[in-house]
């Protein structure tokens, strides 16, 4: 019998708080086999990944990830809410026993009486939330203000710190799926998810180890003592290779050009562009050289910055409403990237029991939803600007599940 721990990642890039929570959940689940869902190329608060899914996957096996599955591009790119339901969808398909998530909380008891409270209280909380956004703000804030205004009893859970939010969502969704999973969590070590400076000697977030090679080039091997050596080789190996990392700059010229050549009825069409913010979005596109003065432009109270960045990969990607409108609400496939000799043997266990196709031949599959995954790391292959991005074009075709045996 293999016990199975799921871990729901973005590795944007892998650092040494990932290797802390992934150890931390195979001693507090006693598993013996990690299970990584991990979004694609474009993630979940609207940015292109700093590496391909193919080198995070690598990050992730040498780490001591068992199997790495794709959270598909539908899910990926979402509120924490459809994020979750994805990603937890597939977790519990290829059979795992837990699912463990860091959280500012690090008590899950917290967690299951927030979300029994807040579905109690379920009506009053939606008109509530409904309320707050005909005022202006954004769903984020209303999402706040709404909880804020419940007369909550000891015991619940702080729902304004983002890891919070999503654990809150993988634990509801575990429930609203009934699934067996049985979700656990450990509380984050040192530094905050927003962290934009190094705050300890060793553990530092994802935003300031990217922040840091963006910058000059002794920023870049400062971040050395904050991921694992193999994490650190493969990210001077992409840079080797390809010339550069993702970033959103990298692709204005395309958002631009696809902006000012769309309509606004064309514009209408695309996924989550609602409330005439279409005119916003092309107005800002005549007068903006770089992204940030774009996005700077575009803002309001109501549109965050991380959902405007959505609403660009969408239009990117050319996402429309009804092609997300016909998917189903929960996974319908594993998409496999990776696994170790253990990951392998979980799988050649245990395949004929998983509730989804497992994926592993891109050409064998032909479903319509895997088409937007498809067209994603089309779109992302043009980050890279030089002649090396025809090997990333390709990639989604030619390479087959990474095996470190």
């Amino acid at each position: 019998m293999m016990k199975a721990v799921g871990v729901i990642v973005e590795y944007n890039p892998f650092h040494n708080g990932h290797a802390y929570h992934l150890q931390a959940s195979k001693e507090t689940a006693r598993a013996d086999t990690a299970i990584a869902v991990m979004s694609g190329n474009f993630l979940q608060r609207g940015e292109p990944a700093l590496v391909s899914k193919w080198y995070r996957t690598k990050m992730a096996l040498l780490n001591g990830v068992d199997i790495v599955l794709e959270l598909p591009y539908r899910f990926a790119t979402q509120k924490a809410e459809t994020f979750a339901n994805g990603a937890v969808s597939i977790l519990d398909a290829i059979g795992c026993d837990s699912l463990c998530f860091g959280s500012e909380s690090g008590d899950i008891s917290s967690f299951l009486q927030t979300v029994d409270y807040l579905d109690t209280h379920k009506e009053r909380f939606d008109q509530s939330i409904k309320m707050n956004i005909k005022s202006g703000v954004s769903y984020p804030k209303a999402l706040s203000l709404s909880f804020q205004s419940l007369s909550s009893p000891e015991n619940i859970l702080s729902l304004d710190k983002p890891n919070n939010i999503l654990g809150f969502h993988y634990v509801k969704s575990i429930i609203q799926q009934k699934s067996s999973i049985i979700p656990l969590t450990v509380k984050r070590k040192n530094a905050d998810y927003h962290d934009e400076h190094f705050a300890t000697e060793t553990i530092a977030s994802a935003t300031s180890i990217r922040k840091a090679l963006f910058a000059n080039k002794e920023e870049k091997s400062s971040i050395d003592q904050y991921v694992p050596d193999a994490a650190s080789t493969l990210l001077k190996e992409y840079l080797a290779v390809y010339g550069q990392f993702h970033r959103w700059e990298n692709y204005w010229g395309y958002l631009r050009f696809r902006l000012l050549q769309m309509s606004p009825e064309e514009l209408r069409d695309i996924y989550e562009v609602e409330e005439g913010i279409e005119h916003r979005l092309i107005a800002a596109a005549l007068d903006s050289n770089h992204f940030k003065e774009f996005m700077e432009k575009v803002k309001t109270k109501r549109y965050t910055w991380t959902r405007l960045q959505r609403i660009c990969v969408h239009i990117l990607t050319n996402t429309k409403k009804a092609d997300i409108k016909s998917i189903p609400e929960t996974a319908s496939y594993l998409r496999l990237l990776g696994m170790t000799k253990n990951g392998k043997e979980y799988l050649n266990k245990y395949k004929t029991q998983f509730a989804l196709p497992l994926v592993s031949k891109l050409s064998s599959y032909k479903e319509k939803d895997i088409f937007l995954d498809i067209r994603a790391s089309r779109v992302y292959s043009f980050g890279i600007g030089n002649q090396t991005s025809d090997s990333l074009l390709h990639q989604e075709y030619k390479q087959p599940p990474i095996y470190l045996g």
